[in-house]
C-alpha cells in the first residue's frame, strides 16, 4: 500500500510539473519570448507567475495603416480617348466569345470597367454616332431623312461647348459618309478622314485601321493638342462588311463570321499599337479611354445579315470598356445604353452636363459606386429613306417591341429566350398591357422630330420636317 501511493505520490508530482512546464511555454509564447526563454522560466515557475508583462505587450497593439479612401471620381479633370469600332458584337473573348480574336481588347478588360449588358441605343451608324455626341435620340433630332442622316446645325453636340470652352477636340474616321458635309463635324478642331478612300453606299472597301492609328499618333504626338485638354474620337470600320481576311491575324476559316473574326483580330492589333504609344506620353496618366461599338452584326440571327433595319438583341448589344485613372476593375451588370455616353464624357473632363442630355453619367459608377436601376432602357431605330420605324424597351427580363406606328407588337423573355424567338405577345396578355404602358410612358418623355429635306420615307411618307432654329455662329445651310 505504502510502495503504492510512493508512486502515486510520483505521479502527481510529475503531473504537476508537466503542468507548470506546460503553463510556462504558454505564457512565454504570450510574451513573444522565444524557446531558450521557455525553458528557463519553466526551471523556476514561481518567479514566472508573479513576472510583470513587457512593455511591449501592455501597449495596445499597433493599427495597419489607414488606406486611403478609394476616389468617388476623378480628382482632376480628364482627357478622354473615344475609341469606336464598328459594327462590334458584344460575344467579344472577355465576354466568352472562345476565339482569341482581340487580345489587346482582352487585355484592356482586366484592367478596365466592362459592361456586361449594354446596348447602343440603335442599330445604324447614322443614328448611333449622332446619339454620342448629342446625348440624345437620333428622332430627337433635326435631321434628314436619308439613310446617309445628316444632321442640322441647330442640334447641340457636347464637343462644341468642348471647344468652346478650350478643350482640343479631334476626330479620325475610316468612311466616306463622315466626309461628306453630315454636320457631325461641329465642335471639331479637326475632323480627318483616312485619305484615299471613296464612298460606297453598300459596303466598305477599304482597310484603314492602320491609318487611323498612325494618324491618331501623329495628333496625339503633337503637343499644341495634347499640352491642353482634349477629347479625341476615332471610329474604326474594319470590322464592317466587306469582311476581309488579314495576313497578319490567325486563319479562322473562310466563312463570313471567320472573315469577320480576322477583321476585329487586325483592328485590335492596330488598337494595341495606339494605346503602346499613348502609355508612353505625359499625358496617359490623367486620360480615359472609353471604347464602344456603334451597333453589333447580324450572321443569320433571324435570317438577317449585317445590319440596321431591325433592333433584334444581337444587333444592339455592344462592349462598352471604360479605362480610367484611378477606378478599379470591375464588371457591372446593370444594363445601360448609350445613352450615357455623352454624359460620361463630359463628367470625366470635368464639365457641366448639357440641359439637352436625356442620359445619366456613369462616372460615380466607374469609381465604385453602387450601380443604379436606369430602367426602361429605350432603343430606337428612326425612320428614313430605308429603316422602317423600330422601337422597344427592356424592363427586368422583358423586352417589349413595336414595329411602325404600332402594327405589329412583339414581347420576348430575354432571360430564358436570349435570341429573341419565341414571342410571347399573345401568351402573356397581362405583361403586354404592362410594358405597353410603360412604352407609352417612356416614348412620351421622347419627343420626336419629323425629318426634312424631302426624302420618301420607308413608309411613303414625306421628310418635310423643319431643320430647326439657326444658332447665332452656325452656317446658313442645313446639311443634306
Amino acid at each position: 500500500m505504502l510502495e503504492l501511493r510512493s508512486k502515486e505520490t510520483v505521479l502527481v508530482r510529475r503531473l504537476s510539473a508537466c503542468a507548470t512546464i506546460l503553463g510556462g511555454v504558454l505564457l512565454s509564447g504570450a510574451l513573444g519570448c522565444d524557446s531558450k526563454a521557455a525553458s528557463s522560466t519553466t526551471s523556476t515557475p514561481a518567479a514566472s507567475a508573479g513576472a510583470a508583462p513587457s512593455a511591449a505587450s501592455a501597449a495596445p497593439l499597433a493599427s495597419a495603416p489607414a488606406k486611403p479612401p478609394k476616389p468617388a471620381r476623378p480628382t482632376e479633370p480628364l482627357n478622354v480617348l473615344f475609341l469606336t469600332i464598328d459594327s462590334l458584337r458584344a460575344d467579344m473573348p472577355w465576354a466568352g466569345y472562345p476565339r482569341e480574336i482581340a487580345p489587346n481588347l482582352t487585355k484592356l478588360s482586366k484592367e478596365a470597367v466592362v459592361y456586361e449588358n449594354h446596348r447602343s441605343v440603335s442599330s445604324y451608324t447614322a443614328q448611333t454616332v449622332a446619339a454620342w455626341l448629342s446625348g440624345r435620340y437620333a428622332s430627337t433630332l433635326y435631321r434628314t431623312g436619308y439613310f446617309f442622316t445628316g444632321y442640322s446645325e441647330a442640334n447641340d453636340f457636347f464637343t462644341e461647348t468642348l471647344q468652346k470652352q478650350g478643350a482640343a477636340t479631334l476626330a479620325v474616321h475610316g468612311h466616306m459618309y463622315f466626309a461628306r458635309g453630315k454636320g457631325l463635324e461641329q465642335g471639331f478642331d479637326i475632323f480627318d478622314v483616312v485619305k484615299g478612300i471613296t464612298f460606297d453606299a453598300q459596303t466598305d472597301n477599304h482597310v484603314t485601321s492602320d491609318k487611323i492609328t498612325g494618324r491618331l499618333i501623329e495628333l496625339l504626338g503633337d503637343k499644341q493638342y495634347t499640352q491642353r485638354q482634349f477629347f479625341v474620337w476615332a471610329h474604326y470600320m474594319d470590322p464592317h462588311d466587306q469582311y476581309q481576311k488579314h495576313a497578319e491575324s490567325p486563319d479562322f476559316g473562310n466563312k463570313n463570321r471567320d472573315r469577320y473574326d480576322s477583321e476585329v483580330w487586325f483592328t485590335d492589333f492596330w488598337i494595341g499599337k495606339l494605346l503602346e504609344f499613348a502609355k508612353t506620353q505625359p499625358w496617359w496618366g490623367r486620360t480615359a479611354v472609353v471604347l464602344t461599338s456603334d451597333h453589333g452584326e447580324a450572321f443569320g440571327e433571324h435570317s438577317m445579315y449585317k445590319h440596321a433595319f431591325e433592333i433584334w438583341e444581337n444587333l444592339v448589344r455592344v462592349p462598352l470598356l471604360v479605362l480610367a485613372p484611378g477606378a478599379e476593375p470591375r464588371r457591372i451588370q446593370k444594363p445601360r445604353t448609350h445613352i450615357d455616353i455623352a454624359p460620361t464624357v463630359m463628367d470625366l473632363m470635368g464639365k457641366e452636363p448639357l440641359p439637352s442630355f436625356l442620359g445619366k453619367s456613369l462616372v460615380p459608377e466607374i469609381y465604385g459606386a453602387e450601380p443604379e436601376d436606369r430602367e426602361p432602357l429605350a432603343l430606337e431605330l428612326a425612320e428614313d429613306s430605308h429603316n422602317p420605324h423600330r422601337r422597344a424597351i427592356i424592363q427586368g427580363d422583358y423586352k417589349f417591341m413595336v414595329f411602325d406606328t404600332g402594327w405589329r407588337k412583339s414581347l420576348f423573355n430575354l432571360k430564358q429566350d436570349p435570341g429573341e424567338e419565341n414571342d410571347l405577345a399573345q401568351k402573356e396578355p397581362e405583361k403586354l398591357a404592362e410594358m405597353q404602358a410603360l412604352f407609352d410612358t417612356t416614348f412620351g418623355k421622347i419627343p420626336s422630330v419629323v425629318p426634312y429635306g424631302g426624302a420618301t420615307l420607308k413608309s411613303g411618307k414625306s421628310a418635310n420636317g423643319p431643320s430647326g432654329p439657326p444658332k447665332a455662329d452656325a452656317p446658313k445651310t442645313a446639311p443634306q
